[in-house]
């Protein structure tokens, strides 16, 4: 069975957001996990954390971490970070655990990075202006689809120097699925 650390990654990622930017709320964490997923994605067919991501209507929201931070957490995510309460405004994420580096590839810790530093002082509705950019994957799922609907990872792809052709990560998403169904991987 192969081993994907998605959950592992996706903790230590919330963590490390919280520890290296002010004012880590729910609704801004949501935003900086999105950024970190696709643009991993972007450069490299693959996402960070391996969540899925839905259009709503104040951005893109990875739907079962939303639910689980605004009220069941388990257990693993409640020894990460403190919980949080369903009755304030602004809820702050308080890492419990340190950051582990351990579960990140060299390029994933630098995205974490750059994206911190960039986003270091930004507060919730200056993130969900980023995340509202015209033709990104949430506009364009918005426009296309519809409010609630499943943001594909294949429109974080584009032209740009920096991403892969098209068809070159459609390629790897199909062949990291084989992968996953022969050995059993989550």
């Amino acid at each position: 069975m192969i081993i994907t650390y998605h959950r592992e990654k996706l903790i230590n990622a919330i963590i490390y957001f919280a520890k290296n930017t002010k004012y880590c709320g729910k609704t801004k964490l949501l935003k900086l996990l999105y950024f970190l997923d696709f643009l991993h994605f972007k450069q490299t067919g693959k996402s960070v954390t391996k969540q899925d991501y839905f259009a709503w209507k104040m951005g893109p929201v990875p739907k079962d971490l939303f639910e689980e931070l605004s009220g069941n957490m388990k257990p693993d995510m409640k020894i990460s970070i403190q919980e949080l309460h369903a009755d304030k405004e602004f809820q702050q994420i308080n890492p419990q655990k340190q950051f582990n580096a351990d579960y990140f590839s060299k390029k994933e810790i630098e995205l974490l990075e750059k994206i911190s530093f960039i986003f270091k002082d930004a507060k919730a509705d200056l993130m969900i202006e980023a995340a509202h950019l015209k033709n990104e994957p949430w506009d364009r799922t918005l426009k296309e689809k519809g409010e609630f609907q499943k943001i594909d990872y294949m429109l974080a792809v584009d032209g740009d120097i920096v991403s892969l052709p098209f068809n070159e990560a459609k390629e790897r998403m199909e062949e990291i699925s084989e992968v996953h169904k022969l050995f059993g991987a989550g």
